[in-house]
């Protein structure tokens, strides 16, 4: 698909020299951990380009849990990844979010310039992947099995990941969307005969965070009822006031964590009984006795029990993550008898990421920035979301926009 280029600096702006050196929020090996520790301001060089690649100047980043495996090493050790791909550093440069200028392009890059203004995709793929290109064996994800990721003055990405910045956004703005909703787009749209239709129940977890909170406005836009679970009353004022239809408390119930053991019927029906409670709060909220024709799913051990129990018949259960762990237990009866899907989800294609820009180009949905943070704070802020502070939406960091104030 062809994406027009209309935001462009002027000619005094675009022929600013490219230093040899830029500051960084690295993370080494020696460092990995919490990320208040493991990400360090260094000076490091400027990445080199190849033919399909873009530099841009980072204007700012967003902040997503990515950044917070790439500084606990795992579930990959992101530096040893480097030495494996055959590109070693020592050092990792996280960040899978960003709005910025481009300041130079590779040699076979013809439909992107200096000085367009543009918002950063996290797809990383060879120019002949599969039409669904992050199905594709090439597929990776730029700021974590990528190095050079956003938490940089500059970046460099794939030519496919370089999208128009919408006119009508800050820099901040623009930096706090595309992976989150990218990624909440593909879940509702990207799984056919499962995909989101005006009517359908959709659960959504973790509704006040980053993806919850693009899930919340994509299911409203659709004309479906988003039913979000939170943990705070904090956090259910801010569902309801950017769409939900209705917010459960988690911490109003007792059965999470993996189901082990359902040979145990004490236990077993200590478990189903809190599960059918929370189905019935669903059923109270939606207004009737409906359960969600799509589950987003990503805390993975302790929630994806009650998903797979409290899911249509028919419906489909969706996961992108695992942040609570990645133990995935269930009682396959309900699965089967019920002929319910599990699927998969990993980020989006790049059709995916250019129809979510375009609804945000038009105003349809809106990013769910909520906090900004200097470039020297980025460590903070990537702890307060690991903690769970009452973080509601997404967080930005500002390295270049700093200085157009």
């Amino acid at each position: 698909m062809t994406v027009r280029f209309t935001n462009r600096q002027s000619a005094t702006e675009q022929s600013q020299p490219i230093p040899l050196t830029m500051k960084a929020q690295t993370i080494r090996p020696e460092r990995y951990g919490q990320p208040q520790s493991a990400f360090a301001l260094e000076t490091v060089h400027v990445p080199s380009l190849a033919a399909d690649e873009c530099l841009v100047k980072v204007m700012a980043a967003g902040v997503n849990y990515i950044g917070i495996w790439a500084a606990q090493g795992r579930p990959i050790d992101v530096v040893a990844l480097q030495e494996k791909n055959g590109e070693s550093h020592g050092f990792h440069i996280a960040g899978s979010d960003a709005s910025g200028i481009v300041v130079a392009v590779g040699a076979a890059v013809d439909d992107v310039v200096v000085g367009d203004e543009v918002v950063l995709h996290c797809g990383w793929w060879d120019e002949d992947a599969v039409s669904d290109q992050i199905m594709d064996i090439s597929a990776k994800i730029w700021g974590y099995e990528i190095n050079f990721g956003a938490f940089a003055e500059y970046t460099r990405v794939k030519r496919q990941s370089v999208l128009p910045k919408p006119k009508h956004l800050s820099w901040e703005q623009a930096a706090s969307y595309m992976l989150c909703g990218a990624t909440a787009y593909r879940m509702l749209y990207g799984f056919e005969p499962h995909t989101l239709k005006a009517g359908d129940v959709v659960l959504i977890w973790g509704g006040s965070g980053g993806m919850g909170s693009m899930a919340i406005q994509l299911v409203k836009a659709a004309g479906a009822i988003p039913i979000v679970v939170v943990s705070s009353e904090h956090k259910a004022k801010y569902c309801m006031s950017i769409g939900a239809k209705g917010t459960i408390n988690r911490k109003e119930f007792a059965h999470w964590g993996a189901l082990d053991n359902i040979e145990d019927s004490e236990n077993y029906a200590l478990w189903l009984s809190e599960a059918r409670r929370f189905q019935a709060e669903i059923w109270r909220l939606v207004g009737e006795r409906r359960n969600p024709n799509i589950v987003i799913e990503h805390p993975g051990e302790d929630t994806f029990p009650t998903s797979t129990f409290v899911c249509a018949p028919g419906g489909m259960v969706v996961i992108c993550a695992g942040t609570s762990g990645y133990k995935g237990t269930f009682d396959i009866r309900y699965q089967w008898m019920r002929q319910k899907r599990l699927q998969g989800s990993h980020f989006a294609n790049h059709q995916q990421c250019v129809e979510l820009n375009r609804l945000i180009t038009s105003k349809s949905i809106s990013p769910c920035m909520t906090r900004t943070f200097d470039f020297e704070e980025l460590p903070a802020a990537h702890q307060i979301i690991l903690d769970n502070r009452e973080s509601v939406g997404t967080f930005v960091i500002r390295i270049g926009s700093r200085y157009c104030d």
